[in-house]
Protein backbone atom coordinates (compact mmCIF):
# COMPACT_ATOMS: atom_id res chain seq x y z
CA UNK A 1 0.00 0.00 0.00
CA UNK A 2 1.43 3.40 -0.66
CA UNK A 3 2.24 5.83 1.34
CA UNK A 4 1.91 9.74 0.93
CA UNK A 5 1.17 13.10 2.77
CA UNK A 6 -1.58 14.39 1.72
CA UNK A 7 -0.49 17.26 -0.98
CA UNK A 8 1.06 13.62 -2.73
CA UNK A 9 -1.73 12.13 -2.54
CA UNK A 10 -2.97 10.44 -5.49
CA UNK A 11 -6.68 9.05 -4.18
CA UNK A 12 -6.39 6.22 -6.17
CA UNK A 13 -6.69 2.52 -5.17
CA UNK A 14 -5.00 1.52 -2.17
CA UNK A 15 -2.92 4.08 -0.36
CA UNK A 16 -2.40 5.59 3.44
CA UNK A 17 -2.87 9.51 3.40
CA UNK A 18 -1.20 11.28 6.13
CA UNK A 19 -3.55 13.79 6.98
CA UNK A 20 -4.62 16.66 9.88
CA UNK A 21 -6.98 14.89 11.05
CA UNK A 22 -5.32 11.08 11.12
CA UNK A 23 -4.58 9.18 8.59
CA UNK A 24 -7.19 8.29 5.89
CA UNK A 25 -7.28 4.35 4.36
CA UNK A 26 -7.80 4.20 1.03
CA UNK A 27 -9.21 0.69 -0.03
CA UNK A 28 -9.60 0.32 -3.60
CA UNK A 29 -10.23 4.12 -3.57
CA UNK A 30 -13.03 3.96 -0.27
CA UNK A 31 -12.42 4.69 3.01
CA UNK A 32 -14.36 3.32 6.29
CA UNK A 33 -16.95 4.44 8.43
CA UNK A 34 -14.45 5.88 10.72
CA UNK A 35 -12.81 7.74 7.96
CA UNK A 36 -16.32 9.24 6.73
CA UNK A 37 -17.14 10.70 10.07
CA UNK A 38 -13.52 12.30 10.68
CA UNK A 39 -13.92 14.00 7.29
CA UNK A 40 -17.52 15.23 8.05
CA UNK A 41 -16.46 16.54 11.59
CA UNK A 42 -13.86 18.77 9.65
CA UNK A 43 -15.68 19.52 6.78
CA UNK A 44 -18.10 20.95 9.39
CA UNK A 45 -15.88 22.43 11.55
CA UNK A 46 -14.19 24.59 8.66
CA UNK A 47 -17.00 25.75 7.51
CA UNK A 48 -18.14 26.47 11.19
CA UNK A 49 -14.88 28.46 11.11
CA UNK A 50 -16.02 30.44 7.76
CA UNK A 51 -19.26 31.08 8.98
CA UNK A 52 -17.92 32.74 12.18
CA UNK A 53 -16.22 35.46 10.15
CA UNK A 54 -19.01 35.93 7.39
CA UNK A 55 -21.87 36.20 9.95
CA UNK A 56 -20.04 38.46 12.35
CA UNK A 57 -21.52 42.05 11.14
CA UNK A 58 -25.34 40.12 11.53
CA UNK A 59 -24.84 38.70 14.79
CA UNK A 60 -22.96 41.09 16.35
CA UNK A 61 -26.01 44.07 15.34
CA UNK A 62 -28.35 41.08 16.89
CA UNK A 63 -26.87 40.72 19.97
CA UNK A 64 -27.00 44.36 20.35
CA UNK A 65 -30.41 44.92 19.67
CA UNK A 66 -31.26 42.82 22.36
CA UNK A 67 -28.45 43.57 25.51
CA UNK A 68 -29.60 47.26 24.80
CA UNK A 69 -33.05 47.06 24.93
CA UNK A 70 -32.73 44.56 27.95
CA UNK A 71 -30.35 46.78 29.92
CA UNK A 72 -32.12 50.35 29.40
CA UNK A 73 -35.95 49.16 29.28
CA UNK A 74 -36.86 49.42 25.96
CA UNK A 75 -40.50 49.31 25.01
CA UNK A 76 -41.65 51.51 22.80
CA UNK A 77 -41.32 51.68 19.16
CA UNK A 78 -40.32 55.44 19.47
CA UNK A 79 -37.79 54.23 22.32
CA UNK A 80 -34.57 56.11 21.75
CA UNK A 81 -31.80 55.09 24.52
CA UNK A 82 -29.32 58.06 25.06
CA UNK A 83 -25.83 56.89 25.85
CA UNK A 84 -24.02 59.82 27.79
CA UNK A 85 -21.99 58.44 30.84
CA UNK A 86 -18.84 56.79 30.48
CA UNK A 87 -20.64 53.51 31.78
CA UNK A 88 -23.54 53.40 28.98
CA UNK A 89 -20.78 53.89 26.63
CA UNK A 90 -18.58 51.33 27.52
CA UNK A 91 -21.18 49.14 26.22
CA UNK A 92 -20.98 50.08 22.66
CA UNK A 93 -18.22 48.27 20.65
CA UNK A 94 -15.32 51.07 19.94
CA UNK A 95 -18.05 53.76 21.09
CA UNK A 96 -16.80 57.01 20.96
CA UNK A 97 -16.67 59.11 24.11
CA UNK A 98 -16.66 62.46 23.00
CA UNK A 99 -20.41 63.19 21.80
CA UNK A 100 -23.47 61.18 22.76
CA UNK A 101 -25.33 58.70 21.24
CA UNK A 102 -29.06 57.94 20.55
CA UNK A 103 -29.83 54.96 19.53
CA UNK A 104 -32.85 52.92 18.20
CA UNK A 105 -33.37 49.57 16.33
CA UNK A 106 -36.70 48.99 14.50
CA UNK A 107 -38.47 46.30 12.49
CA UNK A 108 -39.68 47.46 8.91
CA UNK A 109 -41.81 44.44 9.09
CA UNK A 110 -44.41 46.41 10.70
CA UNK A 111 -44.68 48.70 7.71
CA UNK A 112 -42.41 51.60 6.28
CA UNK A 113 -40.88 54.05 9.13
CA UNK A 114 -40.72 57.55 8.62
CA UNK A 115 -38.84 60.24 10.40
CA UNK A 116 -38.90 63.82 10.63
CA UNK A 117 -35.37 64.63 11.52
CA UNK A 118 -34.72 67.81 12.72
CA UNK A 119 -31.61 70.32 10.94
CA UNK A 120 -28.53 71.17 12.94
CA UNK A 121 -24.82 69.26 13.68
CA UNK A 122 -26.05 65.99 13.60
CA UNK A 123 -24.17 63.03 12.25
CA UNK A 124 -26.22 59.54 11.90
CA UNK A 125 -28.02 57.82 9.50
CA UNK A 126 -30.19 54.22 9.20
CA UNK A 127 -28.10 51.30 9.29
CA UNK A 128 -29.14 47.12 8.03
CA UNK A 129 -28.89 44.30 9.93
CA UNK A 130 -25.17 43.41 8.02
CA UNK A 131 -24.54 47.15 9.00
CA UNK A 132 -24.42 48.46 5.66
CA UNK A 133 -25.70 52.35 5.66
CA UNK A 134 -28.78 52.52 3.97
CA UNK A 135 -28.89 56.26 4.34
CA UNK A 136 -26.92 59.09 6.16
CA UNK A 137 -28.30 61.71 7.99
CA UNK A 138 -27.46 65.17 9.03
CA UNK A 139 -24.39 66.76 7.83
CA UNK A 140 -23.45 63.74 5.47
CA UNK A 141 -26.95 63.03 4.61
CA UNK A 142 -29.10 64.40 1.77
CA UNK A 143 -30.66 66.68 4.19
CA UNK A 144 -27.05 68.35 4.44
CA UNK A 145 -27.99 69.69 8.06
CA UNK A 146 -31.09 71.19 7.08
CA UNK A 147 -33.47 68.60 8.08
CA UNK A 148 -35.86 66.70 6.42
CA UNK A 149 -38.61 63.91 6.12
CA UNK A 150 -36.84 60.61 5.46
CA UNK A 151 -38.89 57.05 4.27
CA UNK A 152 -36.98 53.72 5.31
CA UNK A 153 -39.12 50.99 3.05
CA UNK A 154 -38.20 47.31 3.89
CA UNK A 155 -36.89 44.52 1.54
CA UNK A 156 -39.76 43.10 0.27
CA UNK A 157 -41.49 46.44 -0.61
CA UNK A 158 -41.34 49.26 -3.41
CA UNK A 159 -39.52 52.90 -2.49
CA UNK A 160 -41.61 54.09 -5.51
CA UNK A 161 -44.58 53.72 -4.10
CA UNK A 162 -43.46 56.31 -1.29
CA UNK A 163 -42.01 58.88 -3.29
CA UNK A 164 -43.49 62.39 -3.02
CA UNK A 165 -41.98 65.94 -3.16
CA UNK A 166 -39.56 66.99 -0.05
CA UNK A 167 -39.45 63.20 1.17
CA UNK A 168 -35.85 61.43 1.17
CA UNK A 169 -36.81 57.77 0.63
CA UNK A 170 -34.64 54.87 1.29
CA UNK A 171 -34.79 50.63 0.71
CA UNK A 172 -33.43 48.78 3.71
CA UNK A 173 -31.76 45.16 2.28
CA UNK A 174 -32.85 43.91 6.03
CA UNK A 175 -36.36 44.24 7.86
CA UNK A 176 -34.31 45.29 11.36
CA UNK A 177 -32.22 48.70 10.91
CA UNK A 178 -30.80 50.77 13.41
CA UNK A 179 -31.76 54.24 13.56
CA UNK A 180 -28.77 56.30 15.78
CA UNK A 181 -27.34 59.73 15.93
CA UNK A 182 -24.43 61.43 16.91
CA UNK A 183 -25.38 65.59 18.25
CA UNK A 184 -22.17 67.37 17.48
CA UNK A 185 -23.61 70.45 18.80
CA UNK A 186 -22.44 70.84 22.26
CA UNK A 187 -25.33 73.69 23.08
CA UNK A 188 -27.65 72.10 25.60
CA UNK A 189 -30.88 73.67 24.01
CA UNK A 190 -30.03 72.38 20.56
CA UNK A 191 -30.38 68.64 22.51
CA UNK A 192 -33.33 69.63 23.77
CA UNK A 193 -34.36 70.54 20.53
CA UNK A 194 -33.24 67.63 19.10
CA UNK A 195 -35.82 66.08 21.94
CA UNK A 196 -38.56 67.79 20.48
CA UNK A 197 -38.50 67.93 16.83
CA UNK A 198 -37.55 64.46 16.18
CA UNK A 199 -40.67 62.75 15.21
CA UNK A 200 -41.55 59.23 13.54
CA UNK A 201 -44.07 56.86 13.06
CA UNK A 202 -45.23 54.17 10.13
CA UNK A 203 -46.33 55.45 6.65
CA UNK A 204 -49.84 56.37 7.14
CA UNK A 205 -49.91 57.05 10.46
CA UNK A 206 -49.43 59.60 13.03
CA UNK A 207 -46.11 60.57 13.88
CA UNK A 208 -45.26 60.58 17.22
CA UNK A 209 -42.19 62.85 19.75
CA UNK A 210 -40.25 60.29 20.67
CA UNK A 211 -39.56 58.88 24.27
CA UNK A 212 -35.42 59.27 25.26
CA UNK A 213 -34.26 57.08 27.69
CA UNK A 214 -31.46 58.52 29.45
CA UNK A 215 -29.62 58.62 32.83
CA UNK A 216 -29.85 55.41 33.43
CA UNK A 217 -26.08 54.89 33.81
CA UNK A 218 -26.00 51.05 33.61
CA UNK A 219 -23.25 48.69 32.89
CA UNK A 220 -24.00 46.76 29.67
CA UNK A 221 -22.53 45.00 26.75
CA UNK A 222 -23.00 44.76 23.12
CA UNK A 223 -19.44 43.01 22.54
CA UNK A 224 -20.77 39.60 20.13
CA UNK A 225 -21.52 36.85 22.41
CA UNK A 226 -19.21 33.73 22.14
CA UNK A 227 -19.65 30.03 22.67
CA UNK A 228 -23.08 28.34 21.66
CA UNK A 229 -24.74 31.66 22.73
CA UNK A 230 -23.21 33.25 19.37
CA UNK A 231 -24.95 30.83 16.83
CA UNK A 232 -28.09 30.69 18.53
CA UNK A 233 -27.84 34.74 18.20
CA UNK A 234 -27.00 34.23 14.55
CA UNK A 235 -30.34 31.78 14.17
CA UNK A 236 -32.68 34.38 15.28
CA UNK A 237 -31.27 36.81 12.93
CA UNK A 238 -31.84 35.01 10.36
CA UNK A 239 -35.36 34.22 11.06
CA UNK A 240 -37.19 37.18 9.87
CA UNK A 241 -35.04 38.66 7.31
CA UNK A 242 -34.72 37.78 3.45
CA UNK A 243 -32.04 35.49 2.26
CA UNK A 244 -30.32 37.37 0.22
CA UNK A 245 -28.61 35.94 -3.02
CA UNK A 246 -24.89 36.65 -2.05
CA UNK A 247 -25.69 34.68 1.11
CA UNK A 248 -27.51 31.60 -0.09
CA UNK A 249 -24.15 29.23 -0.25
CA UNK A 250 -23.85 30.22 3.33
CA UNK A 251 -26.89 29.19 4.70
CA UNK A 252 -25.95 26.10 2.94
CA UNK A 253 -23.30 25.69 5.21
CA UNK A 254 -24.59 25.63 8.03
CA UNK A 255 -27.35 23.34 7.44
CA UNK A 256 -25.55 20.51 8.95
CA UNK A 257 -24.50 22.68 11.63
CA UNK A 258 -28.14 22.55 13.10
CA UNK A 259 -28.97 26.63 11.66
CA UNK A 260 -31.63 26.96 9.12
CA UNK A 261 -34.29 29.85 8.41
CA UNK A 262 -37.45 28.40 9.35
CA UNK A 263 -36.79 25.23 11.96
CA UNK A 264 -35.72 25.50 15.39
CA UNK A 265 -31.88 25.39 16.84
CA UNK A 266 -31.08 22.19 18.62
CA UNK A 267 -27.99 21.18 18.12
CA UNK A 268 -26.71 17.62 18.90
CA UNK A 269 -24.10 16.57 21.13
CA UNK A 270 -21.56 16.71 18.03
CA UNK A 271 -22.99 19.84 16.17
CA UNK A 272 -22.54 21.47 19.78
CA UNK A 273 -19.25 20.14 20.09
CA UNK A 274 -17.92 21.57 15.90
CA UNK A 275 -20.11 24.60 16.93
CA UNK A 276 -17.70 25.47 19.98
CA UNK A 277 -14.82 24.89 18.42
CA UNK A 278 -15.65 26.31 15.69
CA UNK A 279 -16.69 29.90 17.42
CA UNK A 280 -13.16 29.51 19.13
CA UNK A 281 -11.24 29.30 16.17
CA UNK A 282 -13.43 31.77 13.75
CA UNK A 283 -12.47 34.31 16.56
CA UNK A 284 -9.04 33.80 16.53
CA UNK A 285 -8.78 33.79 12.36
CA UNK A 286 -10.88 37.65 13.32
CA UNK A 287 -8.99 38.90 15.59
CA UNK A 288 -5.41 37.98 13.42
CA UNK A 289 -7.25 39.89 10.40
CA UNK A 290 -8.02 42.67 12.93
CA UNK A 291 -4.58 43.17 14.13
CA UNK A 292 -2.46 41.89 11.12
CA UNK A 293 -4.88 43.11 8.14
CA UNK A 294 -2.92 41.24 5.45
CA UNK A 295 -4.82 43.40 2.42
CA UNK A 296 -3.84 46.83 3.39
CA UNK A 297 -0.98 48.92 3.90
CA UNK A 298 -0.26 51.44 6.84
CA UNK A 299 -1.66 54.71 5.85
CA UNK A 300 0.95 56.79 6.88
CA UNK A 301 4.52 55.50 5.30
CA UNK A 302 7.10 54.03 8.16
CA UNK A 303 4.37 53.72 10.63
CA UNK A 304 1.85 51.39 12.36
CA UNK A 305 -1.42 53.59 11.69
CA UNK A 306 -3.95 51.68 9.24
CA UNK A 307 -6.89 54.12 8.27
CA UNK A 308 -9.72 51.78 9.81
CA UNK A 309 -11.90 51.30 7.18
CA UNK A 310 -10.89 48.73 3.84
CA UNK A 311 -14.15 48.52 2.18
CA UNK A 312 -16.90 49.75 0.05
CA UNK A 313 -20.60 50.79 1.28
CA UNK A 314 -22.36 47.89 -0.20
CA UNK A 315 -19.44 45.81 1.13
CA UNK A 316 -18.92 44.04 -1.99
CA UNK A 317 -17.51 44.77 -5.46
CA UNK A 318 -19.16 43.14 -8.81
CA UNK A 319 -16.98 40.08 -8.39
CA UNK A 320 -16.23 39.50 -4.67
CA UNK A 321 -17.81 40.16 -1.17
CA UNK A 322 -15.34 41.84 0.68
CA UNK A 323 -14.81 39.26 3.42
CA UNK A 324 -11.88 39.77 5.19
CA UNK A 325 -12.16 43.83 5.23
CA UNK A 326 -15.75 43.22 6.24
CA UNK A 327 -14.90 40.85 9.56
CA UNK A 328 -11.54 43.11 10.41
CA UNK A 329 -14.01 46.14 10.92
CA UNK A 330 -16.96 44.44 12.13
CA UNK A 331 -15.04 41.92 14.93
CA UNK A 332 -13.26 45.50 15.89
CA UNK A 333 -16.33 47.82 15.93
CA UNK A 334 -20.12 48.55 14.71
CA UNK A 335 -21.69 50.26 12.13
CA UNK A 336 -20.86 52.47 9.09
CA UNK A 337 -22.32 55.39 7.31
CA UNK A 338 -20.93 57.25 4.22
CA UNK A 339 -19.67 60.00 6.35
CA UNK A 340 -17.15 57.36 7.86
CA UNK A 341 -16.45 55.01 4.35
CA UNK A 342 -15.90 57.98 2.52
CA UNK A 343 -15.62 61.21 4.54
CA UNK A 344 -14.64 64.00 2.78
CA UNK A 345 -12.76 67.71 3.62
CA UNK A 346 -14.67 69.23 6.13
CA UNK A 347 -17.14 66.47 6.46
CA UNK A 348 -17.75 62.88 7.97
CA UNK A 349 -15.06 61.22 10.23
CA UNK A 350 -11.66 59.71 9.92
CA UNK A 351 -11.03 56.28 12.36
CA UNK A 352 -7.00 55.39 12.49
CA UNK A 353 -5.88 52.68 14.58
CA UNK A 354 -2.93 50.84 15.46
CA UNK A 355 -1.65 47.92 17.81
CA UNK A 356 2.20 48.54 17.58
CA UNK A 357 4.80 50.58 18.74
CA UNK A 358 7.62 52.28 16.98
CA UNK A 359 9.66 49.26 16.93
CA UNK A 360 6.69 46.83 15.61
CA UNK A 361 5.99 45.23 18.80
CA UNK A 362 2.52 44.61 20.00
CA UNK A 363 1.43 46.71 22.81
CA UNK A 364 0.67 45.38 26.50
CA UNK A 365 -0.76 46.33 29.34
CA UNK A 366 2.22 46.35 31.60
CA UNK A 367 4.05 49.08 29.87
CA UNK A 368 4.10 52.79 29.29
CA UNK A 369 3.51 54.42 25.68
CA UNK A 370 4.38 57.60 24.31
CA UNK A 371 1.76 59.19 21.43
CA UNK A 372 2.84 62.42 19.86
CA UNK A 373 0.57 64.52 18.39
CA UNK A 374 1.54 67.40 16.60
CA UNK A 375 -0.11 71.24 16.75
CA UNK A 376 -3.04 72.15 14.76
CA UNK A 377 -4.71 68.66 13.86
CA UNK A 378 -6.20 69.26 10.38
CA UNK A 379 -10.06 69.16 11.55
CA UNK A 380 -13.05 71.60 11.64
CA UNK A 381 -14.68 69.97 14.29
CA UNK A 382 -12.35 67.75 16.79
CA UNK A 383 -9.89 65.33 17.18
CA UNK A 384 -9.48 62.46 20.02
CA UNK A 385 -7.50 59.54 21.08
CA UNK A 386 -9.75 56.45 22.53
CA UNK A 387 -8.13 53.09 24.71
CA UNK A 388 -10.00 50.25 23.79
CA UNK A 389 -9.89 46.80 25.47
CA UNK A 390 -8.61 43.59 23.12
CA UNK A 391 -10.59 41.37 25.13
CA UNK A 392 -14.13 43.25 24.33
CA UNK A 393 -13.50 46.03 21.60
CA UNK A 394 -15.31 48.43 24.32
CA UNK A 395 -13.87 51.14 25.74
CA UNK A 396 -11.03 50.12 28.34
CA UNK A 397 -12.66 49.34 32.03
CA UNK A 398 -9.62 50.68 34.05
CA UNK A 399 -11.37 51.87 37.37
CA UNK A 400 -12.00 55.69 35.79
CA UNK A 401 -15.27 57.17 36.64
CA UNK A 402 -14.90 59.57 33.24
CA UNK A 403 -14.84 59.93 29.98
CA UNK A 404 -11.22 61.76 30.25
CA UNK A 405 -10.12 58.50 31.90
CA UNK A 406 -10.09 56.91 28.41
CA UNK A 407 -10.67 59.93 26.08
CA UNK A 408 -8.63 62.62 25.87
CA UNK A 409 -8.66 65.41 22.88
CA UNK A 410 -8.61 68.53 22.28
CA UNK A 411 -12.19 69.33 23.84
CA UNK A 412 -10.32 68.44 27.02
CA UNK A 413 -8.92 71.72 28.09
CA UNK A 414 -6.25 70.96 30.96
CA UNK A 415 -3.91 68.59 29.02
CA UNK A 416 -0.41 69.70 29.25
CA UNK A 417 0.65 71.27 26.39
CA UNK A 418 4.52 71.45 24.63
CA UNK A 419 5.99 75.05 23.80
CA UNK A 420 5.52 74.80 20.47
CA UNK A 421 1.87 73.70 20.82
CA UNK A 422 2.03 70.19 20.35
CA UNK A 423 1.09 67.64 23.08
CA UNK A 424 2.25 64.19 23.88
CA UNK A 425 -0.32 61.43 25.46
CA UNK A 426 0.54 59.00 27.51
CA UNK A 427 -1.11 54.55 28.07
CA UNK A 428 0.02 52.14 30.13
CA UNK A 429 0.98 50.86 33.20
CA UNK A 430 2.34 54.34 35.16
CA UNK A 431 1.76 57.70 34.79
CA UNK A 432 5.28 60.00 33.72
CA UNK A 433 5.46 62.74 36.25
CA UNK A 434 4.17 65.83 35.33
CA UNK A 435 1.67 64.45 32.67
CA UNK A 436 -0.80 62.94 34.87
CA UNK A 437 -3.62 64.83 32.81
CA UNK A 438 -1.56 63.72 29.98
CA UNK A 439 -2.10 59.79 31.22
CA UNK A 440 -4.45 56.58 30.37
CA UNK A 441 -4.32 53.88 32.49
CA UNK A 442 -4.14 50.19 31.69
CA UNK A 443 -4.22 47.16 33.85
CA UNK A 444 -3.37 43.62 34.69
CA UNK A 445 -3.44 41.95 31.51
CA UNK A 446 -6.14 43.36 29.68
CA UNK A 447 -4.50 44.23 26.34
CA UNK A 448 -5.28 47.52 24.16
CA UNK A 449 -6.04 49.24 21.15
CA UNK A 450 -6.64 53.02 20.06
CA UNK A 451 -8.68 55.16 17.84
CA UNK A 452 -7.35 58.33 16.72
CA UNK A 453 -10.85 60.18 15.55
CA UNK A 454 -10.58 62.92 13.21
CA UNK A 455 -13.93 64.62 13.08
CA UNK A 456 -14.65 66.70 9.50
CA UNK A 457 -11.02 66.22 8.58
CA UNK A 458 -9.36 68.98 6.65
CA UNK A 459 -7.07 68.66 3.43
CA UNK A 460 -3.76 68.17 5.70
CA UNK A 461 -5.12 64.65 6.45
CA UNK A 462 -6.10 63.61 2.55
CA UNK A 463 -2.50 64.87 1.22
CA UNK A 464 -1.03 63.20 3.90
CA UNK A 465 1.02 66.41 5.11
CA UNK A 466 -0.16 65.93 8.38
CA UNK A 467 0.69 62.90 10.31
CA UNK A 468 1.30 60.90 13.47
CA UNK A 469 4.44 59.18 14.22
CA UNK A 470 4.05 55.49 16.43
CA UNK A 471 3.69 55.27 19.95
CA UNK A 472 7.16 55.11 21.38
CA UNK A 473 7.82 53.01 24.56
CA UNK A 474 9.07 54.87 27.25
CA UNK A 475 8.55 52.06 30.04
CA UNK A 476 8.99 48.72 30.39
Amino acid sequence: MRKNPLEAATLHGDELIHTPIGDIELRHGYFDDDASRRLFDEMDFQRACQAYLWSHPIVSMTGWRRRQGEAHGVKGATDFVVLNTLKEKRGIVTGNLSTPYILQFTSLKDGPLVVEYPGGMTAGGFIDLWQRPVADTGLTGPDGGKGGTYVVVGPEDDPKAYEKPGAFVFQSATNVILFGLRILDPDPAYYALVKSSLKMGRHGGPLATCRFIENRDVEWSATAPRGLEYWQVLWEAIQDEPVRPVDKAWMAMLLPLGIEKGKPFRPDARQASILLRGAAMGELMARNLQVNPRFAEPFWKDTHWYKCFDFTIPQETETRVELDERVTWFYEAVTSSKGMVNPEVGKGQVYMTTKRDSKGNLFRADRTYRLHVPKDVPVAQFWALTLYSENTRRPYDNGGADARSVNLGNKVKDLKANADGSVDLFIGAKAPPGFEKNFMKTVGEDGWFVYFRLYAPLQPFFDKTFSLADFELVEG
